[in-house]
């Protein structure tokens, strides 16, 4: 059952989830995708509540699915000593532990990083919360909306000269995850040369808040304090959204003015590339309003994808906004194998969005997200070495219900 032979960097490197919903799976999803063998840990006592959002059978619902393929499932109750103690026998077996539990639960069900290490001093633990271990907030939980607003993204994401409106999307755990996967790598590779393992603890709020470094540096050294400015870029003009037929949109930047020139030429020959409000990046900037109404008015009868196409022969950067449709049957990604196929417990086979890299020798990616307790007989048996007969106590008892 070992899924050792899929290839790609992190083969032969075992995972383990204590994890919930989507940050913490996210980040061992993205390391499943290089290749580790990943473990996720859960019992019908402290289910993942993202196995049934929407959905009354667990495990299929899509959310579950999105974030959780090419993973191993293994039911151990840490709210019994049985299943508390069979979960630190497989952390002893751990290259990397990824924990995202509510502040301070990992380590009154004695799994936190410090009972791990007694037993396993080369692990990488990787602790993901809010505001990190230490300081005056870290007794503090959320989720992703959470996530963006303290991390000060919500008050940038907005109309021009309008309140915020906040972010539609969970933005903050996809990303908060990604930084915690990235940093696993690291230790693994500092590992790899010294011999030692790491304690990681990352905070889902600064992490947000490293997405906007220039803006938060902006007010400390200048005291600005940056209001919702659209879809505006301070270093390019034009930067937008604009409106096609059928209700469809386009996006348009220019970055540099050679594509500004070649927009403009397309739009209405030199006359308006040679307009004295828009020569310069500048000039662009002041009489932005005005440009943007230019380019509305001209997008407005045309057809986006046609548009972009035509832009893009042009060497300028336009792309139709796609809806989910528009995604899932692009052609483009398919054949940059943005998605792969996967099979699972439930169906023949089904898509997912793959990993956001290329690489040579990448890991095959064949499984789509595990039934609950899929994989018991291969963690507890095969890697902790325990008899069908202890399997079946254990089971009796409620430790790996």
């Amino acid at each position: 059952m070992s899924l050792a032979g899929r290839g790609g960097p992190l083969a032969g490197l075992r995972v383990v989830e204590l994890t919930r919903v989507w940050a913490g799976p996210y980040a061992g999803k993205q390391l499943a995708f290089l290749g580790a063998e990943v473990i996720k840990v859960e019992s019908l006592g402290s289910l993942d509540a993202s196995r049934s959002y929407g959905k009354t059978t667990l495990a299929i619902s899509p959310g579950f699915r999105a974030v959780n393929p090419q993973k191993l499932s293994v039911q151990m109750d840490m709210k019994t000593d049985q299943g508390r103690a069979l979960v630190l026998r497989l952390l002893e077996k751990t290259d990397v532990v990824i924990e995202n539990l509510r502040p301070g639960a990992a380590d009154r069900l004695g799994v936190g990083y410090e009972a791990v290490k007694a037993v396993n001093p080369g692990v990488v633990y990787v602790s993901m919360s809010m505001y990190g271990k230490e300081g005056p907030l870290s007794y503090q939980t959320g989720y992703a909306p959470c996530f963006v607003a303290c991390g000060g993204l919500t008050y940038i994401v907005g109309y021009e000269n309008e309140p915020p409106t906040g972010m539609n999307i969970r933005y903050a755990d996809s990303t908060f995850g990604a930084a915690a996967a990235y940093a696993a790598v690291v230790a693994l590779m500092h590992r790899r040369r010294t011999g030692i393992g790491q304690f990681i603890d990352v905070s889902a709020c600064e992490t947000a808040s490293s997405m906007i470094g220039d803006i938060l540096m902006d007010h400390a050294l200048n005291g600005k304090v940056q209001a919702c400015d659209g879809n505006r870029h301070p270093e390019m003009a034009p930067h937008g959204v604009y409106p096609c037929l059928g209700g469809a949109w386009i996006s348009i930047a220019a970055p540099d003015d050679g594509a500004w020139r070649a927009l403009a030429e397309t739009m209405d020959g030199p006359r308006l590339a040679g307009h004295p409000h828009f020569r310069s990046l500048a000039d662009r900037k002041v009489h932005e309003p005005e440009l943007d109404r230019l380019i509305s008015a001209w997008t407005a009868a045309q057809e986006a994808p046609k548009l972009a196409r035509l832009l893009q022969s042009r060497g300028v950067p336009a792309a139709k906004s796609l809806d989910t449709v528009d995604l899932c049957s692009d052609e483009a990604l398919w054949a940059r194998g943005a998605y792969r196929t996967v099979s699972d417990a439930w169906e023949d086979s089904r898509p997912i969005v793959g990993p956001a890299w290329r690489m040579t020798g990448e890991a095959a990616i064949v499984r789509g997200g595990p039934a609950l307790g899929e994989h018991n007989a291969y963690v507890l048996g095969e890697i902790l070495g325990l008899s069908p007969e202890e399997q079946q106590r254990l089971a009796d008892s409620g430790a790996t219900r």
